[in-house]
């Protein structure tokens, strides 16, 4: 347990902490789930998105950030996909996903990334679909390879998945 004062509107916004009886004073298990060297993990997320709109760029083609769709069986809702385009037709959702410190099998991950795949299943056919996520090892093995592995079943037949590296700025198609 730690205690500490409250002194910026970051320290009072984690929610990893919880204030004490005497208010000012915050009491909390030292079990933050933030990314280490970001100011958060939505931030991460932004920054991950803007350098696969980045790479995509260098490659020729020009996503748009929060590019909407219909997607639905039946009834159909618009979402917005983190990237996309209507020429080429592109919908590319991204993660900036990494193993968990403690070496668990990152369950909550892996049920989001099930459902961009259902997402990409109720997407128009003529849209090519990415996702794109964060090259992150752990006993050298990807985020994503275990992702394929464990839930390949699940991938649809026209979805790719490209890994980045985001300190050599590279992507390798994986799926």
């Amino acid at each position: 347990m730690r205690s500490a004062r409250l002194s910026t509107a970051e320290d009072r916004a984690c929610p990893q902490l919880h204030c004490s009886a005497d208010a000012g004073n915050i009491t909390g298990m030292e079990k933050n789930f933030q990314r280490i060297g970001s100011i958060s993990n939505a931030h991460a997320g932004r920054e991950f998105e803007e350098a696969a709109q980045l790479f995509f760029a260098e490659t020729g083609v020009a996503l748009q950030p929060g590019f909407s769709v219909l997607v639905g069986g039946r009834e159909k809702k618009s979402h917005k996909f983190d990237l996309g385009s209507e020429t080429p037709p592109i919908l590319v959702e991204c993660k900036s996903y990494t193993w968990t410190s403690g070496g668990n099998s990152p369950s909550a991950k892996i049920r989001a990334l099930n459902e961009v795949m259902l997402l990409f299943s109720v997407a128009p056919a003529h849209y090519r679909k990415i996702l794109f996520v964060l090259k992150h090892l752990r006993r050298n093995v990807s985020l994503a390879a275990h992702y394929i592995k464990t839930q390949g079943h699940l991938i649809g037949a026209d979805v790719e998945i490209w890994e980045f590296d985001m300190g050599e700025k590279h992507a390798q198609r994986v799926f």
